[in-house]
């Protein structure tokens, strides 16, 4: 006899918030990860993990950071490669969102609740249509997941054996789309063995870019072909993403031109796949094709300004999103036109949407200022080599110049906590810890201040 699933609803006595609910949700599957990866069967023959060590590799995880203390593909054994891969997808599409194709398989009605938690989840401004949305999201998840997984077999099929290429396959396939960065090539490589590769650089960066965009946008793409129009979201999305991508690749291309330890030993080709895909990766995908510490202080610097924007909402990736940084882009363009309003493809923005993202971006350099502080003292390293790290940590990308394995305990916890704090997102957090009050029944008289 099949034991019922039990509904969020049935919960109440815990009076928890659906941020409350999320930032607990991700706590506890993050300690069952790491209870699982410290199982001997986890790692290869041996060798032993220390309990900081599981908690940091599955937050990592979890959160589709990236970011290790141990290299995935020599330490991990297969049936710890496959916790993590799980412990990804969970991350992530959310843990939220697996409950309810759960649900879903065993014809479970979703409860207003719950549908409360999705939209806090989604990062949607409303529940309409929510379970719609998630079905969806799984739907295309499965698909490029899939797809991109049986191509990077038969691409791998020609340099190892071919049970091997599908696990390789699966694994970097799932880890790409969640822009989780995790690789099993060993020796914290990455992909710098397939710089000039076109299959390989096409693929993960078409998963890079997918994952990225948000599963609005690929749900707004698909039903074109009906109403022949965007909405307002899917076209700064869009936009932002290409620009970013493109300006990325040139800068970088440009920088690293004459770099010997980068671009200027590949030829043309060679130098534009690696320009493109270090552009695209910072997206918070944290796979690299080129060697990161060979990269001028220049290009470094870039990367972290492409980390810390990130990808877009609604999506596996984490940054202050393109669609806050388009924001504040536009209210200083406004503001230097003199006007008011920000407009953005004929649609003026409110003041609410200004402000949060105002909030968004703030709170963020507060987090990686501090952190980066936090870690100055703790750790002796180049202030650049730290910041780098604390970005890719709050972007929950990934990338890394060689700190994470160097960290001593108190910098594991800290980049841990803001890898936590960067894939919830911070104003989640902000709201889990101290619930926003209602709107006050007064306004206070208008006063002015020299600024600037």
């Amino acid at each position: 006899m099949a034991l019922p699933i039990p509904k969020i609803s049935e919960f109440r006595w815990l009076k928890l918030s659906p941020p409350q609910i999320l930032v607990i949700g991700f706590a506890l599957i993050i300690m069952i990860g790491a209870l699982l990866l410290m199982l001997p069967v986890s790692h290869t023959q041996g060798q032993g993990i220390s309990f900081l060590d599981a908690v940091f590799t599955a937050t990592s995880a979890v959160c589709v950071t990236g970011l290790v203390v141990h290299d995935t593909g020599t330490f991990f054994s297969v049936f710890g490669q496959v916790v993590i891969m799980v412990l990804i997808q969970i991350g992530g599409l959310g843990f939220m969102t697996m409950a309810t194709l759960f649900a879903l398989v065993f014809r479970r009605r979703i409860s207003l609740r719950e549908r409360l938690v999705l939209q806090e989840a989604m990062n949607q401004s409303s529940m309409e249509g929510i379970v719609r949305l998630i079905r969806s999201v799984l739907i295309y998840s499965l698909v490029i997941e899939g797809g991109a997984a049986i191509l990077l077999t038969i691409r791998w099929a020609f340099d190892m054996p071919f049970g091997r290429a599908m696990f390789f396959g699966l694994f970097h396939a799932v880890s790409m789309f969640n822009n989780a960065g995790f690789d099993l090539f060993g020796n914290y490589r990455s992909l710098t063995g397939y710089t000039s590769d076109p299959v390989v650089n096409v693929v993960v960066m078409f998963l890079i870019v997918s994952g990225g965009i948000g599963f609005i946008v690929m749900s707004d793409l698909i039903g074109y072909r009906r109403g022949r129009r965007l909405s307002l979201h899917t076209k700064v999305v869009l936009t932002s993403t290409a620009a970013l991508i493109g300006i990325g690749a040139l800068v970088l291309f440009v920088f690293e031109f004459t770099n010997t330890r980068t671009l200027g030993s590949l030829n043309f080709g060679g130098k534009v796949w690696g320009a493109l895909f270090q552009s695209v990766t910072p997206r918070t995908a944290g796979a690299n094709t080129l060697d990161l510490t060979g990269l001028r202080q220049a290009s470094q610097f870039f990367i972290i300004i492409l980390m810390f924007i990130g990808a877009s909402p609604g999506s596996t990736g984490g940054g202050i999103k393109t669609t806050t940084f388009t924001i504040m882009l536009g209210a200083v363009i406004a503001m230097l036109r003199g006007r008011d309003d920000i407009v953005l493809f004929r649609y003026r923005l409110s003041q609410e949407r200004v402000f949060k993202a105002l909030t968004i971006t703030v709170l963020a350099l507060l987090l990686i200022g501090t952190v980066t502080m936090l870690l100055s003292t703790t750790e002796e390293m180049p202030f650049l080599d730290l910041l780098f790290e604390t970005t890719s940590a709050f972007a929950t990308v990934g990338l890394s110049l060689g700190v994470t394995p160097e960290l001593s305990g108190a910098g594991k916890v800290l980049i841990a906590l803001t890898m936590f704090a960067g894939r919830l997102g911070v104003l989640t957090l902000a709201y889990a810890l101290g619930p926003k009050q209602g709107k006050p029944l007064y306004r206070y008289p208008e006063g002015k201040m020299i600024i600037g």
